[in-house]
């Protein structure tokens, strides 16, 4: 971890843009809950292939405008154009946006073909090379493997490539298990990869959809932590309760171990996230 403990640390939220009018009002009221703890900043994901590509902008503008808070928006390659990349990328320029998450992102269904990029280096490495200096680019990081990697080092190399093409910081992918994380950083410190590498946290409030979000992405709950949700059943209070004091246990050990913040996955709910960070006493000083 000592690549880690040189890096400051950043705080940042995760949102979705809201479907729908009644979504869109229970957005605007839980991010002004969580804006109150200015986030260094707030990500807004990208759908499958691009489906949500103009609710991501407008969200993404929204964010910035409204809380002054630095948005991020996903940018997925993935049945994406260079042309269209290239349009996205000066829509937010001209928006002041300094700051891209970039992804390979989901194959839409049916798709057989990814489109002008395969994997997400080809697209740092296109942004670079389409705007300089002028963006801040996060990548995804996997400290359990990427669900369709062939092998750990098949994807620790994939992360080492994105790196070289000009990433300055990742994000991983949540986890409930520190010593998945530690080791990742470890091989990543041997492969000389040296950027701020921040845990993904997923705060546990709804075990049927933590458990339908994990099998897809790959994210293991750890066994005892399945059997605990699993006995509380339909017991939401149970439930949150104990998300509440897991979560907060494993951000305190990523912190004393030297990592270089946290990113909370909202799923737009600020309850979660704000017991989580009343715990911790982030931003107390």
């Amino acid at each position: 971890m000592e690549s880690q403990k040189k890096y400051p640390r950043i705080f940042s939220l995760e949102f979705f843009p809201p479907k729908n009018h009644e979504a869109e009002d229970a957005f605007r009221t839980n991010l002004a809950k969580l804006a109150a703890l200015k986030p260094k900043f707030c990500s807004v994901t990208f759908g499958a292939g691009g489906t949500t590509r103009e609710k991501t902008f407008e969200t993404v503008v929204e964010i910035q405008r409204n809380t002054g808070i630095e948005a991020a928006p996903h940018i997925s390659c993935i049945a994406s154009t260079k042309t269209s990349v290239r349009e996205v990328l000066e829509a937010y320029k001209n928006q002041g946006i300094r700051h891209i998450v970039a992804l390979r992102g989901d194959m839409p269904s049916g798709m057989l073909s990814p489109g002008e990029f395969r994997y997400a280096n080809e697209l740092v490495e296109f942004i670079r090379r389409e705007t300089g200096d002028h963006f801040h680019i996060e990548v995804a990081a996997y400290p359990e493997m990427h669900p369709q990697a062939a092998s750990m080092e098949a994807d620790l190399r994939n992360f080492k490539r994105k790196v070289e093409a000009g990433a300055d910081s990742a994000i991983t992918q949540y986890f409930y298990n520190p010593e998945a994380y530690f080791r990742f950083v470890d091989d990543c410190e041997k492969m000389g990869i040296d950027i701020p590498i921040v845990p993904g946290i997923m705060p546990i409030s709804n075990y049927t959809q933590l458990a339908r979000f994990s099998d897809a992405c790959g994210a293991d709950i750890p066994r005892w932590i399945r059997k605990r949700l699993e006995v509380f059943g339909d017991d939401r209070k149970s439930i949150r309760a104990f998300g509440l004091e897991v979560v907060t246990d494993l951000c305190r050990r990523l912190l004393e171990q030297g990592a270089p913040g946290l990113h909370f996955y909202t799923l737009n709910r600020a309850e979660a996230v704000l017991g989580i960070w009343r715990n911790m006493g982030i931003g107390a000083d």
